[in-house]
């Protein structure tokens, strides 16, 4: 009796064992002729049960069936991106129960190549399925402008594949746009760690977000540092690593770059200027007014240089006319003439490279008002009253005593 009573039990086990196995085979029946609701049905069947719930091939259909549901949602909205992000969290289960091994069992079957473009019943539906799929849906996206979904469906696509660079730089040049800054720099980071990958403009993007988004110059000239060992002779690299010394004050280190700089690029217009910033800083005024002048024939049409050129002989002319006011009146009779003369000649040099200024930005109302005090102090008054209109017209008639 004990004997009939187990072998029923067998029976009963084995008819139970039989009939999950069945769900399975109906699921990937249902998967393979589109139905997939019931295909999701029936896999949730068989996940749910104690034997196929521990097979790994049973979460390998499951993420089939999940992907192909992704891939036939064509609203690509924010629950689409759902659907795609459980087929891989149910693929990353499967790989872990399978043992975690891309080169034999269900491992094989989860990482085989996709094939795009083929008819789809020849496609693996692996998770690299999933990941071209959410690659066309981002492309879809994107030429509809819609790029916050367009972003969505790149990082899923990236979280795949972390070496795929078309994938993470788009999804980092879509987040950057959109002002998520994090997101942008978890993609670009990617993209730094692929070695053949030609990163220049990576390192660009996240020097920026580094120093402008993040105010963090340290981890920005951390970047620099690190851009420059990959391209050393990059010339916008050196620009950004001495502006970046500049704001942290690093003086010394900041010339030191700048000779080196210099050394490669002479005639680099923004490199001067900055060495002129870095010589009248020191107080060598005539050092730093040469290298301005240079930063101008280097481009003439360089705003900064013909502002700083212009402002500096300003300054020259001031520092003569408060020294001429410091003198006793013995000696202010003796050289007020040749002084005023000096200060004036400095007015006058400083006139071309302001009006070349004011070509560059044409409504720049304080360049127009330094034009008029100097054409005023010089007496040229058809000039000075050129500019005094354009300032009425901008600013209205009270522009001089509003400032």
């Amino acid at each position: 009796m004990k004997k009939l009573i187990l072998s029923m039990a067998l029976i009963g086990a084995t008819t139970l064992a039989f009939g999950q196995k069945k769900v399975v085979r109906s699921a990937e029946k249902n998967f393979k002729s589109g139905d997939l609701t019931e295909a999701m049905a029936d896999i949730e069947a068989a996940s749910s049960d104690p034997e196929t719930g521990s097979d790994p091939a049973t979460y390998l259909l499951k993420a089939q069936i999940e992907t192909k549901m992704f891939g036939s949602d064509s609203s690509n909205t924010a629950s689409t991106v759902e659907t795609g992000q459980a087929a891989l969290a149910t693929y990353n289960k499967a790989f872990e129960m399978g043992g975690s091994n891309k080169e034999e069992g269900v491992g094989e079957d989860i990482y085989t190549e996709d094939m795009p473009g083929v008819p789809d019943n020849l496609r693996p539906y692996s998770i690299y399925t999933l990941k071209n799929i959410a690659f066309d849906k981002a492309l879809e996206r994107y030429n509809a402008e819609d790029q916050e979904m367009a972003y969505e469906f790149f990082d899923l696509a990236g979280e795949i594949d972390l070496t795929d660079t078309t994938v993470h730089y788009n999804a980092g040049f879509i987040a950057n746009d959109l002002g998520k800054f994090e997101e942008a720099k978890k993609h670009f980071e990617y993209l730094l760690d692929v070695e053949e990958y030609n990163k220049l403009q990576v390192y660009y993007l996240l020097i920026q977000i580094l120093s402008s988004e993040d105010q963090n110059p340290e981890a920005a000239y951390d970047m620099i540092m690190r851009g420059r060992e990959d391209y050393p002779e990059d010339k916008i690299l050196a620009e950004y690593e001495i502006q970046l010394l500049l704001q942290l004050n690093k003086m010394d280190e900041a010339m030191a770059s700048i000779q080196d700089a210099l050394k490669n690029d002479p005639n680099n217009a923004g490199i001067l200027l900055r060495s002129g910033y870095l010589k009248e800083q020191a107080g060598d005024m005539e050092g730093a007014l040469e290298d301005y002048k240079k930063s101008v024939e280097a481009d003439p049409e360089f705003y900064d240089g013909n502002y700083y050129t212009g402002a500096l002989l300003l300054e020259k002319s001031r520092e003569i006319i408060v020294e001429l006011g410091a003198l006793s009146d013995e000696e202010w009779e003796k050289r007020s003439e040749e002084m005023t003369k000096e200060s004036n000649g400095y007015y006058e040099q400083a006139i071309p490279y302001f009006e070349k200024a004011l070509e560059l930005k044409p409504d720049n109302t304080d360049i127009m008002g330094i034009l008029f005090q100097i054409n005023t102090r010089l007496k040229n008054d058809a000039e000075a009253e050129k500019y005094n209109k354009m300032l009425i017209e901008l600013k209205g008639p009270n522009w001089l005593e509003e400032g």
